[in-house]
């Protein structure tokens, strides 16, 4: 028995470092898991973002195209309503879904700015299914979805926790082509 007694701190030693050793490997694997499981929801939160900016620029672009076919815009690629249409209303049904995707997805902030967005990317919509020859007021309805959309991406920088974009804001020169600042 004596012999026994002077192996038990031994004994109880390695016990406790066999606990210890597998607490500190199961905290360690919840880490990595909790970390690994943030980052995949990151990454579908910016595939969420992405897609539904690029669905609301399908509208404002074709936009931009009906416009300049009624006078209102200098883009280099004029459409009329008619031809526009079905593009229109290709956009529209895309961006249902993705507009559902950010919903489930998004921050209440990225949301509320999005929503900012498309309601001004609709109004422009409305505008060239209307007919209407008004550059001043398109010009405002520009000022208004560029602003939009500058709302939008720095809410989806601040959600993800990404430093400060451009703005995508620059100046066109009249011998220039229409630039992507739109």
């Amino acid at each position: 028995m004596s012999a026994f007694l002077q192996q038990l701190p031994a004994l109880l030693g390695v016990v406790i470092g066999a606990i210890g050793s597998y607490l500190v490997v199961v905290r360690g694997d919840r880490m990595r898991f909790r970390r690994e499981q943030t980052a995949r929801w990151e990454e579908r939160r910016l595939a969420v973002y992405a897609d539904y900016a690029r669905s609301v620029k399908k509208t404002v672009t074709v936009t931009y195209r009906v416009a300049a076919g009624l006078g209102n815009d200098p883009h280099p690629d004029p459409l009329s309503l008619e031809e526009a249409t079905p593009l229109l209303a290709d956009a529209t049904t895309g961006r249902d879904p993705s507009g559902e995707a950010l919903i489930m997805l998004g921050s209440p902030e990225v949301v509320d700015r999005a929503r900012a967005w498309v309601v001004v990317a609709m109004e422009m919509e409305r505008f060239v299914r209307d007919g209407r020859r008004d550059p001043e007021a398109w010009q405002s309805l520009l000022e208004r979805q560029r602003a939009g959309r500058e709302g939008y991406y720095a809410a989806v920088r601040d959600d993800l926790g990404l430093p400060p974009g451009h703005s995508a804001r620059w100046s066109v020169h009249a011998n220039d082509q229409v630039s992507s600042q739109r």
